[in-house]
């Protein structure tokens, strides 16, 4: 799939995306509570890039643990922007936020930011230098020092425990009541629409697009998590 197709996708999704993935929250509760200590010492007034934001799970977390950070939503499905505005309405923290519907690149400011995150969103570039630049256009709206935190689906997908994780990550979807057909199309994906890559890969990718020392965070089945910084000067 392209860019577009992957955007209309997520669109037909939104609505029913939060209750969908209601099940495997756990796994996004300890990734938080992980993102929290990364980013525990970041200034009172910090400026947060929120990257393929999705419906705001990572902005509304932090914007109500920390009262004083302000927040840049970068979401191309208008749909799944709109679910994350209104929750940041309701949870009181919309006026601390920029929402920007579209691609990174066409956010016209590069105003500097403290930190970014970017969760599960550079996986649907297959072509890895395509994958490098979007990681420069990220450590381009960074402040010298500033830190990511970026996850992606990750596997040797030609070794035998790719094939043990996938097995019971498939388990774990259909367990989560997911119906089977939205699995046999995950399936799918990850052998044809996401670059599943070995987590030295995509560490590696995330290094030449300009950041420094990414250092495995965190791993949830398919699921891992990096942490890197913009070099200081």
């Amino acid at each position: 799939m392209n860019q577009e197709e992957i955007k209309a996708l997520f669109d037909q999704q939104a609505a029913g995306y939060d209750t969908q993935w209601s099940k495997t929250a756990p796994i996004r509760d300890c990734l938080h509570l992980l993102l929290a200590s990364l980013f525990s010492e970041l200034p009172d007034e910090a400026r947060i890039l929120c990257v393929g934001v999705g419906t705001g799970d990572e902005l509304i977390y932090l914007a109500l643990k920390n009262p004083g950070w302000r927040f840049t939503a970068v979401e191309p499905s208008g749909a799944m922007l709109d679910i994350c505005r209104q929750r940041a309405e309701a949870t009181g923290v919309a006026s601390r936020c920029i929402f920007h519907e579209g691609y990174l690149d066409s956010v016209a400011s590069i105003d500097q930011h403290d930190a970014a995150t970017c969760f599960l969103v550079s996986q649907f570039f297959l072509d890895q230098a395509e994958r490098s630049r979007f990681f420069s256009g990220i450590a381009n709206r960074l402040k010298p020092g500033a830190l990511l935190a970026s996850s992606d689906l990750a596997s040797d997908v030609a070794s035998r425990e790719y094939d043990v994780l996938l097995h019971a990550w498939m388990n774990m979807m259909a367990a989560a009541d997911i119906t089977p057909e939205a699995v046999a199309r995950m399936r799918n994906a990850y052998a044809n629409d996401v670059g599943v890559l070995p987590p030295a890969g995509i560490a590696a990718i995330i290094e030449s697009g300009g950041f420094e020392l990414p250092v495995l965070f965190f791993q949830a089945g398919l699921i891992h998590a990096w942490v890197s910084r913009t070099p200081l000067g």
